[in-house]
C-alpha cells in the first residue's frame, strides 16, 4: 500500500471531516516519529492515516478496531499495520512492541486533543499551542472529554519520553497540515 492508494481506501470508509481531519493528524505525527527514529515515512504514516478508519462504521466501539483490521487484511494491507492498529488501544489486550506500535498509540490522542487546544485559542493557530497551555487543558475534564488523559501521559512513558517534550514534538509535527486539519496557520494571522 502507499499514500494515495490509502487515501483512496479511506474516501470510501470515512463519512465526516472530524475523522478524516483526526487520521490526517496522526498520519503527520506518526512521519515525524519516524523522521526522527531513521523509519519509513510513508509506511508509519499510513499507520496513522487507518488507524481510526473504522470509527464511524463499526458494529460497536468495543468491535474497533478489530472490526477495521479485518477489512485491512481483506485490502492487502501489511500484518505490522495491522497489528499497529489494534494495538493502538489497551481495550484490545494485545501488547505493544515495535517502535511503530508504541508510537501510534503515543500520538493517537495527545494529536485531537493538541488540535483541540488549537481550536479554542483566539488565533486557531498551533503557534499559540505550548506544553504548557495543552497541560493545563488537561486539568479541564470537561475539555475534550473523550480524550483519555491517562493515554496521553501512559504513551509517552511507554517511548520514554518526557511528556512536555512529546507535545511539543507533535504540536510541531501538526503544523505542516494545519490548513488540512482545518487550522490557521501562521501566514494566516
Amino acid at each position: 500500500m502507499d499514500r494515495e492508494s490509502t487515501i483512496k481506501f479511506l474516501q470510501k470508509q470515512v463519512k465526516t471531516d472530524v475523522l478524516m481531519r483526526h487520521l490526517l493528524g496522526v498520519e503527520a505525527a506518526m512521519q515525524s516519529y519516524a523522521r526522527k527514529f531513521g523509519e519509513d515515512e510513508e509506511e508509519w504514516g499510513i499507520a496513522g492515516l487507518v488507524h481510526d478508519f473504522d470509527w464511524e462504521i463499526a458494529p460497536s466501539p468495543e468491535e474497533h478496531p478489530m472490526y477495521g483490521a479485518n477489512l485491512l487484511r481483506e485490502e492487502g494491507f501489511p500484518e505490522y499495520i495491522v497489528r499497529a492498529v489494534l494495538t493502538h488501544g489497551d481495550h484490545t489486550g494485545i501488547p505493544r512492541e515495535s517502535r511503530m506500535e508504541k508510537t501510534l498509540y503515543a500520538v493517537d490522542e495527545l494529536s485531537g486533543f493538541i488540535r483541540a487546544v488549537a481550536l479554542v485559542r483566539p488565533s486557531k493557530s498551533l503557534d499559540d499551542v505550548a506544553p504548557k497551555s495543552v497541560r493545563k487543558k488537561f486539568k479541564d475534564k470537561g475539555f475534550a472529554r473523550d480524550v483519555v488523559r491517562e493515554d496521553i501521559i501512559k504513551g509517552a512513558q511507554e517511548m520514554g519520553l518526557d511528556l512536555d517534550e512529546h507535545i511539543a514534538f507533535v504540536t510541531e509535527s501538526l503544523k505542516p497540515v494545519a490548513a488540512e486539519l482545518g487550522l490557521n496557520t501562521a501566514a494566516d494571522s
